[in-house]
């Protein structure tokens, strides 16, 4: 067995001959695991939902070091497999110097857009869901404090917090919003016990709902805020579950439709800028029987009613990412 076919076959979803592998799509998942609750969790589930619903297979890595990410996308270009999808803004500078030596194989990115001729660049509004959930948060909050803990301390995750914040002070511009970021690392993403500090730590300050864009580190967050009886806000998957009765509601961002709209594509993936958002069900809120209980009527019309604004344009989420800056604090 040569390197590359243990490198593939350890990564398979299911082994295959190396015939059949030529039309497979690929799924290469960022640092913190594919079960991390959360975003990679969320690209696994809409990679599962296509396969499921086709009857076909595809292959996937988790990848264990940043040394991986060339050398995942350059196995599985030779491989065939077609299109290669990939979660998080960090493949960025890897997947530019890649996809022109396989102009011939179709990539996806989620979280980062690469100028490229064979590439789909998958970008998220998460402001406008972040602003929704930022409602939310303030309508419950009895002490007006909310809380975010975000994970790398990156601009994107910066757009979360600014989003979250503008939706606040929507609600009470007199609310606090207390903001902490996990690390400057990828560790950032897979530290609950770090999570858990921060989130006991803005509890201190008085805050009694608490929304985490961390990754797996997130986990920790939302443990630690039903132990200490406060509520907490998901983000990418529906984390509503976890702690059924104290996750207030999840910042819905489909990477799973992403990455099930890429492998449905297949070898004709339609390459450019793919903007997912409020408008299109991109972001959104999740609310189902886990948390049902904690979101009136009256929360759910008004921020349904700020739905309808974003999406036709009435309203208008400052962006962070547009120039490094927020509105609000």
């Amino acid at each position: 067995m040569t390197l590359m076919q243990k490198f593939l076959g350890a990564a398979a979803t299911l082994a295959l001959s190396a015939g059949a592998a030529l039309a497979e799509p690929a799924l290469i998942f960022d640092l913190g695991g594919k079960f991390d609750k959360s975003f990679n969790e969320a690209a696994f589930n809409g990679a599962q939902r296509w396969s499921q619903e086709n009857g076909t297979s595809f292959r996937e890595i988790e990848l264990q070091s940043e040394a991986q990410r060339e050398q995942a996308l350059r196995r599985f270009a030779e491989n065939g497999n077609n299109p290669i999808v990939m979660t998080g803004f960090a493949f960025g500078n890897v997947l530019g110097e890649v996809a022109p030596d396989y102009p011939d194989t179709k990539f996806a990115i989620i979280d980062m857009v690469v100028d490229a001729p064979n590439v789909r660049s998958v970008v998220f509004n998460e402001h406008e869901g972040s602003y929704l959930v930022g409602m939310l948060a303030a309508m419950a909050s009895e002490t007006g404090t909310v809380g975010f803990i975000g994970g790398m301390d990156i601009p994107l995750i910066r757009k979360f917090a600014c989003g979250y914040a503008q939706g606040v002070k929507a609600v009470n511009p007199d609310a606090t919003v207390i903001q902490n970021m996990t690390g400057t690392t990828p560790a950032a993403w897979n530290d609950p016990v770090k999570g858990s500090e921060l989130t006991k730590a803005q509890i201190s300050q008085g805050a009694d709902v608490v929304y985490a864009a961390a990754g797996g580190t997130g986990v920790g967050v939302l443990q630690t805020a039903a132990d200490e009886d406060i509520l907490s806000i998901g983000v990418d998957s529906n984390q509503n579950y976890m702690h059924p009765g104290q996750v207030l509601t999840s910042m819905l961002k489909r990477v799973d439709n992403a990455v099930y709209d890429a492998m449905a594509a297949g070898p004709d993936l339609e390459t450019g800028i793919n903007v997912m958002g409020v408008g299109n069900g991109g972001v959104g809120y999740a609310l189902d029987e886990h948390n049902a209980q904690l979101v009136t009527n009256d929360m759910q019309n008004a921020v349904d009613q700020a739905a309808e604004q974003i999406a036709s344009g009435d309203l208008t989420v400052h962006d962070y990412m547009s120039d490094n800056s927020c509105p609000v604090n």
